[in-house]
């Protein structure tokens, strides 16, 4: 009996890693056809590729049989593509399940769920933001409710992923949800109804000066474009539309075709916005715009940051070639690498890196060469002395590499470890929930008075919150070293001595950072009372990028000076 179980084992076993090898071979060979090769040509690449197949095929197969614990040979076959994969570049990945959710999110601009975003607070899965419009707002959902149940299913200790899965499904359908709200004694429970909802890709349209008009765009889905050009009706019906702020900082990115849409609503209809060239020389596809522009002479900027990044650096390195804008910010993110999806099969995928994508004046802007690494291992970044150079349409000077270099350049200030920590801890957010609970109104100018800051400093001090400055573990470093490297004791009395001047500044951190804690707790406080695009607004009156950006473009002589270039030669 145990020797035929034993071999039905075995069997069950051998069944499952063919499978799985077949599916390894569905992907390599998909790979294959990807790159052009097929088994008459390439015959020496190709016999190398086989007999990597046959030696990964065995090895899989020996340690799924015989190794000494027992092996999921699925989870097994998935750490060896991802080790594969690994060798390449950060963004040629194999999506299962989930991650194919995801690109569906993307590529479709919807999908079905009850309209709330969420994250992890303390460890609990917490309404960051319900959507204006759908069920879970509708029906009472609040900004800072803890997600206890779904469909009654305890859902404490699941992964935002796990709880997003529970929450989308079907439109039509119904989602029980209980949370956890402060003030309430009790549990509520929503009865919420699934429905399609829209990714939003402009996060906020208005005017920030007479005439001047301003659009966030937060990613580039299926539906940008349209939800572009719906901006710029919004702003036209608004007012007289005289010169535009574009803003993409932070945003990542999405589709290529759809970035081209975007450019195409400012730059002359045909104009070169992109070209892609992958291994071979005839995979060169050049992208153009391809209808008449909705704003064709209207002064532009585009606002960019560390966070703007593949499609988003598409746009604005496309404006910046054809000189129909100027570029504020920070350098951008630098992924001038174009992929391509593959469905594998109903519930997988594979992304590939398949070509890098080039400006119109032929410039890539990838900052990282995934392809080449140092002898450590460390992949290669081109010093700024080595980029070549480029022209833009009125000869102006660009460069390849590192991202977009801004027009007008406004360093990015970085955020204090203070201030990190308390965002880390959901400091604001919980006192910025609390504070809703207390006052249901907030006034028109809604500014953050001293009293309520020192309100907040109680209230952070009264949860136990705790930090360490960067001189503490600095000093802290040092004095390991000293220590290890058997100094005087004059010198560790003076380490010492620094440690403590250093706690009493961190018991000045609510002083010292109070201008920057003002406009957090302002922003999270009008979020959580009038709503996230009350808190967009009130925003833009301490961006100093936005204020920049503004100023050139009233100064229509400096404007013209910076996109005014050389002549040719």
């Amino acid at each position: 009996m145990i020797f035929g179980r034993r071999e039905k084992e075995r069997m069950t076993l051998n069944r499952r890693s063919r499978n799985m090898f077949a599916f390894a071979f569905i992907i390599v060979s998909t790979l294959l056809i990807g790159t052009g090769f097929t088994l008459g040509g390439d015959s020496e690449l190709f016999l190398k590729i086989h007999r990597g197949i046959e030696l990964f095929g065995k090895v899989y197969k020996e340690i799924a049989t015989n190794y000494v614990d027992g092996v999921d040979p699925e989870r097994f076959m998935r750490a060896g593509i991802d080790g594969m994969l690994k060798t390449l570049d950060p963004y040629t990945v194999y999506l299962g399940e989930k991650e194919n959710d995801e690109i569906d999110l993307v590529t479709t601009g919807k999908y079905a769920g009850v309209g709330i975003t969420i994250g992890l607070r303390d460890g609990i899965i917490t309404v960051i933001n319900p959507i204006e419009g759908f069920s879970a707002a509708k029906q009472g959902i609040q900004t800072g409710d803890r997600i206890l149940e779904i469909d009654g299913k305890n859902v404490v200790g699941f992964s935002l992923e796990e709880v997003r899965m529970l929450v989308r499904g079907v439109p039509g359908t119904t989602v029980r949800m209980k949370i956890e709200r402060e003030g309430e004694s009790a549990p509520l429970e929503f009865v919420l109804i699934r429905e399609e909802i829209p990714v939003r890709n402009v996060s906020y349209v208005g005017y920030v000066e007479d005439g001047i008009g301003y659009i966030r765009l937060e990613r580039f889905s299926r539906t940008a474009g349209d939800d572009v050009r719906n901006a710029i009706k919004e702003l036209r019906a608004k007012g007289t539309l005289k010169s535009l702020v574009f803003d993409l900082r932070e945003n990542p990115g999405g589709l290529l075709d759809v970035a081209v849409e975007v450019v195409s609503k400012f730059v002359p209809e045909s104009s070169l916005v992109v070209s892609t060239r992958g291994r071979k020389p005839e995979s060169e596809r050049k992208y153009y715009s391809t209808e008449k522009p909705m704003l064709p002479d209207v002064p532009l900027a585009v606002l960019v940051n560390r966070g703007s990044a593949s499609a988003s650096e598409i746009v604005a390195g496309a404006i910046q070639d054809l000189d129909r804008g100027i570029i504020v910010g920070s350098r951008t993110f630098g992924k001038g690498l174009v992929q391509t999806i593959t469905r594998l099969n109903e519930n997988s995928s594979l992304k590939i890196t398949s070509g890098r994508y080039y400006t119109p004046s032929g410039r890539s802007i990838q900052e990282i060469d995934y392809f080449h690494r140092a002898k450590d291992g460390v992949f290669t970044v081109t010093p700024d002395s080595l980029r070549r150079e480029y022209r833009t349409l009125h000869n102006r000077r660009v460069f390849e590499g590192g991202g977009i270099l801004p027009d007008s350049v406004i360093p990015e200030e970085p955020q204090s470890r203070f201030l990190q920590e308390l965002n880390r801890k959901a400091m604001l957010f919980k006192f910025a929930n609390h504070y809703a609970v207390q006052k249901k109104s907030i006034p028109d100018q809604f500014e953050v008075t001293d009293a309520l800051l020192k309100e907040f400093e109680a209230f952070v001090n009264d949860k136990g919150f705790t930090y360490q400055e960067e001189a503490e573990v600095k000093l802290v470093e040092l004095k390991e070293i000293a220590a290890r490297e058997r100094y005087a004791a004059s010198f560790i009395d003076g380490i010492n001595k620094l440690t403590d001047a250093v706690r009493t500044e961190k018991r000045r951190a609510f002083e010292r950072y109070a201008k920057e804690l003002r406009t957090a707790l302002r922003l999270e406080i009008i979020s959580r009372i009038r709503g996230q695009q009350a808190a967009i607004e009130s925003s833009l009156k301490d961006d100093q990028t936005l204020a920049v950006a503004v100023q050139l473009l009233k100064d229509r002589s400096t404007y013209g000076q910076i996109l005014a270039g050389k002549p040719q030669r």
